[in-house]
């Protein structure tokens, strides 16, 4: 999608996805408490070796949650930005991670998802109380000829998303913008619901769920085919400090 972006001023939408994103952000505030991580103080303004791209990743975490991840990226020649606010939690609760992008390519795109920590094919209680609630949501969007859902050719992306995540593209409309919103705010608000009502992973348990956790988080930072168009607009050793920051691996041995 990055290869076909023409020529766009993006720069309200851009404001307009990024404010929904720090609003998403205050909620998650208002209920964790959060430190920023100085592993990443260097990447808070980031900026292409040639051309006008440049970002800002911040991660943070806290005593319930490992990893979150709060950045934008803009190409202002092209008109493309993303943004990210992902949550990964530690292992005290076994609640689905959250992961919310937003994008301009150049027409709307996001993706809101709850990331499972479960087999999904054998554990029905988690499928049944995670999932199941997002299910008509969905279908909605599927039967909404407004958006047109995103399907990755990358295998493993596929892979690690659940079957009941948004991940669509539409026109830039008032209603289409109004409609992501209010889904996003939806998604956030049961998360949250989630999270409050959590029984307590047994001890014997956590070290394995938080095992599989960072491996999960950082095979999907490492295996983004988004990666090698960072590479062009930032060169292999930013790209290979920005992944690592995406999973928290700034300092650890590849």
């Amino acid at each position: 999608m990055f290869e076909q972006q023409p020529n766009v001023d993006s720069t309200a939408l851009f404001n307009q996805l990024w404010g929904l994103t720090n609003e998403l952000r205050e909620k998650i505030d208002a209920r964790f408490e959060l430190h920023s991580d100085p592993s990443t103080k260097n990447f808070q303004n980031y900026s292409a070796l040639v051309g006008e791209a440049h970002g800002s990743l911040n991660t943070f975490s806290g005593p319930e949650i490992d990893w979150l991840v709060h950045s934008w990226l803009r190409e202002p020649k092209s008109g493309f930005c993303n943004m990210h606010l992902t949550v990964w939690l530690k292992s005290q609760i076994r609640v689905p991670h959250l992961a919310v992008v937003f994008a301009t390519v150049p027409e709307l795109f996001f993706f809101i998802d709850y990331v499972p920590r479960s087999d999904l094919f054998t554990d029905l209680d988690y499928l049944d109380r995670y999932y199941e609630p997002v299910n008509q949501t969905y279908l909605a969007f599927l039967e909404d000829s407004r958006f047109q859902q995103y399907i990755s050719k990358t295998l493993y992306i596929r892979q690690v998303q659940s079957h009941t995540s948004l991940c669509y593209t539409s026109p830039v409309t008032e209603e289409t913008l109004a409609r992501v919103h209010t889904v996003a705010h939806e998604m956030i608000d049961r998360w949250l619901g989630w999270v409050d009502e959590a029984e307590p992973v047994p001890e014997s348990k956590r070290a394995a769920l938080s095992e599989r956790d960072l491996f999960v988080r950082r095979t999907v930072a490492e295996r983004d085919p988004d990666n090698k168009i960072a590479v062009r607009l930032f060169g292999a050793e930013m790209t290979d400090k920005l992944v690592r920051s995406l999973w928290g691996g700034v300092g650890v041995p590849s």
